[in-house]
């Protein structure tokens, strides 16, 4: 067997997001269709007059979790890749490994976004003399990675793919490389996000990306819906354990998943609308089933990007049908950020942790708030209950794509 023949397997999963402090909180909110939206506490919401007053904010606090001087030395986005790493390692079996051999990808869209603000607030009201020594490594966008590295001992790479709503999802593909290569044995791959604060929010609201359905949250997030008007911002992490088929056999690993392969393009279209008609995210979703080794008519499923916004859902429409044609009504669509709100960095890496569960449970989770949907987006999607899957090999797709005209696409397959 070659190394670009290597089957990667998932040996391990961790979560914390809006709708739970686990992997398997999250999983078994989503099957039951639980929202995370809720309207936000924080003083800067009347301060600022926000115009969106809500979010799918963390269930469990850091603080409830970590050491009193891990939540002082690391910002939000690290405290959760931290938790969510924690718990896919123990997951996995906390595997005994040389540290050259385990390495750490993951990726953040945007990085210490809390630490940046409020030590620049510092800096104006107090003097430099008061900002926080740690201030510069803990806004680093690699900060969570390094995190995690430090937390294990891995010494075979620390990487931080930056790649927008898409970034968690392809710090999972190059994880598949870096084991392919050689260059580790066992990789812990994810996304995370912490930027529920006054500025990005603003930010995202002027240019009129957010939801405003201020007075029922948990019904904002509605993708395919005619009513859509925009995303649920929200936070969190999700990390998986990769390692190679044999490594994971020998060492009696429990495996959920095979992620077999990643398809990544870019529309070079527009910074932040995506391409019409879908055919640069087309492309990353036939990659990834051809580098997987299927056909298109082994899709069973897709974890869709789907963020509930007007345009970027019916231009994920268009992608899908562009790659699987005439299959397209066959494949059993979900769009879980219905529930979880959209994680921005840690997005894909949710998503694909969702998706491994699906193909591992064979048990697709339903959309919810999809009550008319869009003629435009003729999808087969699951709503009202959840949809279980036919028995035998089973294949899926989990879809992200990012600000800047990122496609990523991975497909996962049963084992």
């Amino acid at each position: 067997m070659t190394s670009t023949d290597r089957r990667i397997v998932v040996t391990g999963l961790g979560a914390t997001t809006p709708v739970g402090g686990t992997a398997r909180e999250t999983w078994d909110a989503v099957l039951a269709g639980r929202s995370g939206a809720r309207t936000m506490d924080f003083d800067w919401v009347a301060k600022y007059e926000l115009p969106v007053t809500f979010a799918a904010m963390i269930a469990t606090k850091p603080e409830d979790v970590l050491a009193k001087v891990e939540t002082r030395r690391l910002d939000p986005s690290s405290q959760y890749a931290l938790i969510a790493a924690r718990e896919a390692w123990a997951d996995a079996g906390s595997p005994e490994i040389e540290p050259e051999r385990i390495g750490t990808a993951i990726g953040s869209g945007i990085g210490g976004v809390w630490t940046l603000l409020d030590q620049w607030d510092t800096l104006r009201e107090k003097g430099p003399r008061r900002v926080y020594p740690l201030a510069v490594p803990m806004l680093m966008p690699n900060g969570p990675s390094a995190a995690v590295s430090l937390e294990l001992g891995a010494r075979a790479g620390v990487h931080t793919l930056v790649s927008a709503c898409s970034s968690g999802a392809e710090s999972m593909g190059y994880a598949i490389e870096m084991i392919r290569s050689g260059r580790a044995d066992i990789v812990v791959a994810g996304g995370t996000e912490a930027a529920v604060h006054a500025m990005p929010i603003a930010g995202f609201a002027a240019m009129q990306a957010l939801s405003t359905r201020n007075d029922e949250p948990e019904r904002a997030s509605r993708p395919y819906d005619t009513d859509r008007d925009g995303f649920v911002l929200g936070e969190g992490a999700a990390v998986i354990v990769l390692e190679s088929e044999e490594h994971a056999r020998a060492r009696g690993a429990k495996i959920y998943a095979e992620l077999a392969a990643v398809g990544l393009s870019a529309d070079a279209h527009h910074i932040t609308a995506p391409e019409p008609n879908g055919s640069g995210a087309s492309r990353a979703m036939a990659q990834a089933v051809e580098q997987a080794g299927l056909s298109l008519s082994d899709i069973a499923h897709i974890n869709a990007h789907a963020t509930s916004t007007p345009v970027g859902d019916v231009a994920e429409y268009n992608a899908i049908k562009r790659a699987f044609g005439d299959h397209t009504d066959n494949i059993a669509v979900t769009a879980t950020k219905s529930m979880t709100g959209h994680l921005l960095g840690a997005a894909g890496a949710l998503e694909a942790v969702l998706t491994i569960l699906a193909v591992h449970h064979r048990t697709v989770p339903a959309t919810i708030n999809l009550e008319n949907q869009d003629p435009e987006i003729p999808l087969n999607v699951v709503k009202g209950e959840h949809l279980t899957l036919p028995a035998g090999d089973v294949a899926a797709l989990n879809n992200s794509f990012g600000f800047g005209g990122h496609n990523v696409a991975l497909a996962i397959k049963s084992v």
